[in-house]
């Protein structure tokens, strides 16, 4: 697999807390999106890690074409 899976057509909206590590899942298979679920094993991608300065909602990428991994950056809007 060398292109990722778009898990989904708009962003994941997570609630993340000061100080924690999240892993952004990059192939698009793992069933815990937006997270890493260990699926991209024996791939080419792995995964991405966020740390949260603080408390707040952001916006995960599900399409996995943006171009600030792991946030959306609105690339879910353009044709496949």
């Amino acid at each position: 697999m060398t292109t990722p899976v778009r898990a989904s057509n708009t962003p994941f909206a997570v609630n993340v807390e000061a100080g924690k590590d999240y892993w952004w899942c990059s192939c698009g298979q793992s069933k815990a999106q937006p997270f890493c679920d260990g699926s991209h094993k024996g791939s080419t991608f792995t995964p991405v890690k966020y740390h949260a300065e603080t408390s707040k909602q952001e916006y995960f990428c599900g399409c996995k074409a943006t171009g600030k991994p792991p946030m959306c950056d609105g690339s879910h809007k353009k044709p496949v």
